[in-house]
């Protein structure tokens, strides 16, 4: 049986994939970008935990990351629409079906990333953060 945090991921990524984007998890960037860009989950860094006793429960704000790449002669347009996208499926579900306490993006960086001979990239990461508790911290 799968964990609360493998199980939050999951349905992160599932909640991605309606993009109209290729929505990867863990994946390396793959050599061509398609039309509609790549958003790639990194599992992140569950980071400290805060702790209350009785009941012992460990509040955790986890930061997963989204890599989000477009290659598109209007990349700057196209960038745009993905990171609303991406928003707008997040927004839908804060709590992710009830599974997490709360689902907060934050705002990218963009950079322009010039490749020799094709049409630059542009390309950002988002960190998500999932809000939860857990009764274990290996569960």
């Amino acid at each position: 049986m799968p964990t609360l945090r493998e199980t939050l991921l999951t349905s992160l990524h599932a909640r991605l994939s309606a993009l109209p984007a290729s929505v990867l998890r863990g994946e390396v960037l793959p050599e061509r970008v398609p039309a509609g860009g790549v958003v790639i989950l990194r599992d992140g860094d569950p980071g400290e935990p805060e702790v209350t006793l009785s009941p012992l429960r460990y509040h955790y704000a986890h930061r997963a990351e989204l890599e989000v790449v477009v290659q598109d002669r209007e990349r700057d347009a196209a960038f745009d629409t993905l990171c609303a996208g991406i928003g707008t499926a997040l927004a839908a579900d804060r709590t992710l079906g009830g599974l997490c306490d709360w689902v907060e993006p934050e705002a990218p960086r963009p950079v322009d990333l010039p490749v020799e001979g094709a049409a630059s990239l542009k390309a950002a990461v988002i960190p998500v953060v999932l809000h939860y508790t857990l009764a274990d911290p290996l569960a």
